[in-house]
C-alpha cells in the first residue's frame, strides 16, 4: 500500500480516505439518531464513522425503533381498548386516542434508542 502525498504550504500531505461504505437509506429515527450523536457525542459518532460502522449502526437503529414502535403501538391500543368496533361507531374518539398512543409511543422510542449513550 503506497501513500501519496499532497503539498500544502511548507507541508506534505497523506492523501487518506476512508473504505466506501454501502449507501444505506435511513428512516426518521436513523437520521435522528445521526443528529443527535453528531451534536451531543462526536466522540462516539467519529468512532463509529472512521471504523465504517456508521451506516450500519444508523440502519440498526431506525429498524429496531420502527419494529419497537409498531409492537409499542399494538399493545397500548389493546390496554386502552382502542378497536375496530370503535373505529367503527366513534371515528374521531378513536382517531383522538390513537394520536395520544402515537404520541406517547414515539417519546418512548426517542428516549430508549435515539437519545441515549
Amino acid at each position: 500500500m503506497a501513500l501519496t502525498y499532497r503539498t500544502e504550504s511548507d507541508y506534505q500531505i497523506p492523501n487518506l480516505t476512508l473504505p466506501a461504505e454501502d449507501a444505506v437509506p435511513l428512516g426518521k429515527y436513523g437520521r435522528l439518531r445521526k443528529r443527535h450523536l453528531k451534536h451531543h457525542n462526536p466522540i462516539a459518532y467519529t468512532t463509529l464513522l472512521t471504523t465504517c460502522t456508521l451506516n450500519q449502526h444508523l440502519a440498526e437503529i431506525d429498524r429496531t425503533a420502527n419494529e419497537r414502535m409498531e409492537r409499542i403501538i399494538t399493545q397500548m391500543a389493546e390496554q386502552q381498548g382502542v378497536t375496530e368496533h370503535l373505529k367503527a361507531a366513534d371515528q374521531m374518539t378513536w382517531v383522538g386516542m390513537m394520536n395520544n398512543i402515537k404520541q406517547a409511543a414515539e417519546e418512548i422510542i426517542l428516549n430508549e434508542q435515539v437519545y441515549t449513550r
